[in-house]
């Protein structure tokens, strides 16, 4: 059977660009990263993210089911474990060890994102950061299984209750476009917002696309206060 990454991400259709790095440099401000900080992205897949966030200064750490994942990060200075995050075993990390765990279009390929946020609060430091990128469900559900191996849809209420429900804090999800331009100029969603139900379902351009398709921003913050005995 092929491998995801070589069919899913092949470069022809999905070209490597400076889009995973812009997107590294928002959040990392946004959500004030540090320099030094321990980040763990699982479903790391080609590992854009995780180079983006390394030259920003951050220590990285892969998870990914595919070991062509090892050849595409062979050169690169991260911490890699090929594995199945949904294996009885859990995350390959000691407790308390992260200071972020990131990922993008990840949790909606798994059968039981509960079970993987339970590990996430496990292995965050507390005061940790879980911040998540997930296809908003309302914008995307015509295309959604256009991927073979999405399991799981997200809505703006499920993701919320979903990282309340394994005891994450501070809890916000909100509705993002991927438009460098908008994070600049956050006044041009209105514009988005006014186009986009005259946008075809599956068009090329990535502007269009992106001013009709939607993601969710998922973050919270592993607790602070140690339970009880």
């Amino acid at each position: 059977m092929a491998d995801y990454l070589s069919v899913v991400y092949d470069p022809k259709d999905k070209p490597y660009t400076d889009y995973p790095e812009k997107l590294a440099n928002y959040l990392f401000k946004a959500f004030e990263m540090k320099v030094g900080m321990k980040i763990l992205e699982p479903g790391c897949g080609r590992g854009e993210f995780l180079r983006a966030f390394k030259n920003l200064g951050m220590e990285a750490s892969g998870l990914d089911i595919s070991e062509e994942t090892r050849k595409l990060l062979n050169e690169d200075e991260i911490d890699l474990s090929v594995c199945d995050v949904e294996s009885e075993t859990g995350l390959p990390f000691s407790d308390n060890y992260f200071d972020v765990i990131y990922s993008k279009s990840f949790l909606e390929h798994l059968n039981n994102p509960g079970a993987f946020l339970e590990e996430a609060n496990r292995v965050l430091k507390p005061g940790g950061l879980f911040l998540c990128l997930v296809p908003d469900w309302e914008s995307q559900y015509k295309i959604f299984y256009d991927d073979v191996t999405h399991k799981t849809p997200f809505t703006k209420v499920a993701l919320s209750q979903i990282l309340k429900i394994n005891n994450f804090e501070k809890t916000k999800v909100y509705k993002f476009r991927q438009l460098p331009i908008v994070w600049k100029y956050p006044i041009l969603n209105y514009f988005c917002a006014a186009i986009s139900p005259f946008i075809p379902v599956r068009v090329e351009n990535k502007f269009l696309r992106w001013s009709r398709e939607l993601m969710l921003i998922g973050s919270a913050y592993k607790s602070t206060q140690k339970d009880p005995l």
